[in-house]
């Protein structure tokens, strides 16, 4: 299992260098990873504290994701909401893209989207989205969401989730499409976990 673990560890590190030599992590990333599955007609939501900041200041900001099984991930939609720092009403509501679409379809089994293969928990296949033009702010929360639409390949799709109880990122699921809040609205409150899904944000 130690092993395992240091494996997972070391593939995440290498694979982001690999996408970005320049990037420079905003928050601390989720080291090791299990894996959660079963996503159809699930949002995953991950909280970005900005309490958890590191001091880089940057004009743009990078999610980058990870899946761990499965061979299509159908996105419903993807979303950053911004509330004040531990707060729960929404200020701000960004669109999350790939390839310019907050609805992409993601081919695990494509050797130019995952090189590893196949797809798994020690070789988790990770995807940079589209950067944003946003700087992250210390006196601010911001709570990615990914919502997985209703189909066969969600459900037996599998993502990347915190191995370790002490990821600086964290997060819950829920049932249905939860990118769906405005200005003003409420975070849906869970029971704040392990992440599911993101496993790093950067600068690039």
């Amino acid at each position: 299992m130690k092993i395992l673990f240091t494996t997972a560890a070391c593939l995440l590190l290498l694979g982001m260098a690999g996408q970005s030599l320049a990037a420079k992590n905003l928050v601390a990333g989720v080291g090791p990873v299990n894996t959660v599955s079963s996503w159809s007609n699930y949002s995953a939501l991950n909280l970005i504290s900005g309490a958890d900041l590191f001091p880089v200041v940057s004009k743009t900001t990078v999610l980058y994701v990870a899946f761990t099984s499965g061979t299509e991930a159908d996105i419903g939609n993807m979303i950053l909401y911004k509330t004040a720092s531990r707060g729960s009403k929404v200020t701000a509501v960004t669109p999350v893209t790939l390839g310019g679409v907050s609805n992409p379809i993601i081919h695990l089994t494509d050797k130019t989207v995952c090189k590893v293969q196949p797809v798994s928990q020690a070789h988790p296949c990770i995807v940079r989205l589209d950067a944003l033009t946003l700087t992250l702010s210390a006196a601010s929360d911001y709570y990615f969401v990914t919502y997985f639409s209703t189909g066969s390949n969600n459900g037996s799709l599998g993502v990347a989730g915190a191995a370790l109880p002490t990821s600086s990122i964290t997060g819950w699921y829920m049932i249905g499409d939860q990118t769906q809040l405005t200005v003003g609205k409420s975070i849906p409150a869970g029971n704040t976990g392990k992440s599911n899904l993101l496993i790093a944000v950067a600068s690039n």
